[in-house]
């Protein structure tokens, strides 16, 4: 047994550690943004990445750097126990690694969630668990059994793809991390337990030290990295800041302020599985997206997502105040965000209507479905045909078949389908068809059967290539920025 856990931190004790976080992560930021290195770039592409020059993605190296430090000085005075920190703090840093190598360079969706299951499940087997589901009402809970380890890796695999996925917007997913962060330290000083207390304070200020140069316009984002260290972070500690094995208010007091990621985040997942396109598949319809195109700014749309986030860590810490007693109040306010957000970001165009537009989605997905089937017998075409002229003749019927057009013009619209040679392919998408959101969903489908005719003729059919230099308008290459509010379709 190691020395009795030291008592909570004073006033000054936790502002030395949260302004020394802060520092850390400034010059650590400033240090990556002076280098001028063009390791870890974010480039844009003109679809949705529309910052206008490379801006770097490893904002979360300073962050990781920042708490690192400051926990290993609170280690050293014994502000903390190694013996029942260090498991959370190598997993910490592992689920830093799977998402900090992706910023380096892309491992794709499987090998991360592979890393991410790989880590949560050294967690659970160095004794993070959750085996109880506690009463938040009074005495009593369930014992999981062996549930305990699927729900265990839910919680950690999920909240970190939830921040991660509302990392769009620029000061967004930093600045959630932020006020979990402080609602995390407030829960720990509720429990009585300092070192809870005391780590998220030093997240808040390695946080806060990052902001100053993500807020929009950002120069340095969050990554990868940063988005899967916020959200594990979160996560593992809300597991230690409830009693051993149970989850009771701590644990909801997260769920209800990680209010408006998991509600874009289910938003984002019943789009896509509607529209029939991939769950993990990009699009600009997240919640800040909806907010720009209502005509909000960037900034006033970040402190509109702000002031919603505060207001319900404010709802999630009454549940712990008051022992649970305001947990249907929490669950009802969560229910009337969910149905007001629908209705005014325009996911739900009438609520009379439903029915038409659900309808209406569901012709789209067929669409969609007819053209991924056209794709897919391209590519075996592909491998029949004996020369280039050949496939293009192939193509082009398979084109004029789908409803594509051959060149520009004024019934058109133009999408730049780059591939990974650095080559660019142009679509004439048609217009007047209803699926003018769906414009790049069309036109990746087609991305490995050029990459494939790359590979065997080392050129594309002259009617995809780019035609001439003449510039593309804006609205063409950027519709999602352009095109009115759609709806759940």
């Amino acid at each position: 047994m190691g020395p009795p856990a030291p008592g909570m931190p004073k006033m000054l004790e936790m502002l030395a550690y949260f302004g020394a976080a802060i520092v850390m992560s400034l010059i650590g930021t400033m240090m990556i943004l002076r280098s001028k290195s063009s390791i870890g770039l974010d480039a844009p592409d003109g679809r949705r990445k529309q910052h206008e020059k490379p801006i770097p993605r490893l904002g979360g190296l300073p962050i990781f750097i920042a708490l690192a430090v400051c926990i290993s000085v609170s280690l050293w005075l014994g502000r903390m126990r190694l013996d029942e920190w260090g498991a959370l703090l190598l997993c910490n840093l592992l689920m830093f690694l799977v998402g900090f190598l992706d910023d380096l360079k892309p491992l794709g969706a499987k090998v991360k969630l592979m890393g991410q299951i790989g880590v949560s499940l050294i967690l659970y087997s160095l004794g993070v668990s959750i085996d109880i589901l506690s009463n938040p009402f009074g005495a009593g809970g369930l014992m999981l059994g062996w549930w305990s380890l699927p729900l265990t890796l839910f919680w950690l695999v999920a909240i970190p793809n939830i921040i991660n996925l509302i990392d769009g917007m620029d000061g967004l997913a930093g600045g959630f991390g932020l006020f979990l962060s402080l609602t995390l330290a407030f829960v720990g000083y509720v429990s009585i337990k300092p070192d809870v207390m005391l780590i998220s304070i030093i997240m808040a200020g390695a946080l806060s030290g990052f902001l100053f140069f993500n807020f929009p316009p950002a120069k340095i984002f969050l990554g990868d990295g940063g988005a899967y260290l916020i959200g594990f972070f979160v996560a593992s500690v809300s597991l230690t800041s409830s009693n051993k094995g149970s989850v009771i208010a701590a644990l909801l007091v997260i769920v209800i302020a990680l209010g408006v990621p998991i509600l874009d985040t289910a938003f984002a997942i019943l789009r896509r599985s509607i529209r029939g396109v991939p769950i993990f598949s990009a699009d600009a319809e997240h919640i800040h997206h909806r907010l720009i195109l209502l005509g909000y700014s960037k900034g006033r749309a970040l402190v509109a997502m702000y002031s919603v986030c505060v207001v319900l860590s404010l709802v999630g810490i009454s549940i712990l105040l008051t022992k649970g007693i305001a947990l249907p109040i929490a669950g009802a306010v969560l229910f009337l965000l969910a149905l007001g957000a629908a209705r005014y970001l325009g996911y739900i165009r009438s609520w009379s209507k439903l029915r038409e537009q659900i309808s209406h989605t569901l012709t789209r997905r067929r669409r969609l479905e007819h053209i991924r089937a056209h794709a897919r017998v391209l590519e075996f075409d592909i491998e029949q045909c004996a020369s280039l002229s050949d496939f293009s003749d192939v193509l082009r019927h398979r084109f004029r078949w789908i409803g594509f057009n051959e060149n520009r013009s004024a019934d058109s619209q133009v999408v730049i389908l780059p591939l990974k040679s650095g080559l660019q392919c142009e679509l004439h998408c048609p217009l007047g068809d209803g699926l003018q959101s769906d414009w790049f969903h069309r036109a990746d489908v087609f991305t490995g059967l050029f990459e494939r005719c790359l590979e065997l003729w080392g050129t594309l059919p002259e009617f995809v290539l780019p035609q001439g230099s003449a510039p593309i308008d804006d609205a063409q290459t950027h519709p999602e920025t352009h095109e009115t509010l759609t709806t759940l379709s």
